[in-house]
């Protein structure tokens, strides 16, 4: 399984483990997710990361326990794998954004069953790096809808839906 891990950096020739900038609430015995670490992403679950880093975005897709209201309510005929959602403030900067996919091995890391994180507490080598330069349209390929809203605000009551929603860097959205 590949792993990977996404920046706007082009010249990383290391990845060095390192505390995360911002402390998360991680639930009990999770603690040790704010210390330093290095973080991988899996292929499934890489559009999490296809935007600039500091882009607040929510994504959602259906689960086996999805209910066919909320499936209807939010994809309505789509047919898409997930929806990705962010503010018309950061609209231009991922149209704009060059990203760099780094080649992770899988030897070191660890799974911490979060939609497809993996860790490694020690240093890791990239073992290749690609160039995307179109966000929206590598999204389209990993069959993803990009949808542009004013605020991301509204859309907080997906946490109580039956769908999965993944908020990140919600700190940066407008009236978070």
């Amino acid at each position: 399984m590949p792993l990977f891990h996404f920046s706007e950096d082009p010249a990383i020739s290391v990845f060095e483990p390192r505390p995360v900038r911002v402390p998360v609430e991680r639930g009990r015995g999770r603690e040790w997710l704010n210390g330093p670490l290095v973080w991988a992403i899996d292929a499934a679950h890489c559009p999490l990361y296809l935007f600039p880093r500091e882009c607040p975005r929510i994504l959602i897709w259906p689960t086996a326990s999805t209910s066919e209201a909320d499936r209807y309510h939010w994809f309505g005929e789509q047919t898409c794998r997930a929806i990705a959602f962010i503010e018309a403030a950061w609209e231009q900067r991922v149209r704009t954004t060059t990203l760099y996919r780094y080649d992770l091995p899988l030897e070191g890391f660890k799974a911490i069953d979060d939609v497809g994180m993996w860790v490694s507490a020690a240093a890791v080598r990239p073992l290749g790096r690609s160039v995307h330069h179109d966000l929206p349209a590598e999204l389209a390929v990993k069959n993803v809808e990009l949808r542009t809203l004013p605020r991301l605000t509204p859309l907080r009551r997906l946490w109580q839906s039956s769908l999965h929603a993944s908020g990140i860097r919600l700190r940066n959205a407008q009236d978070w």
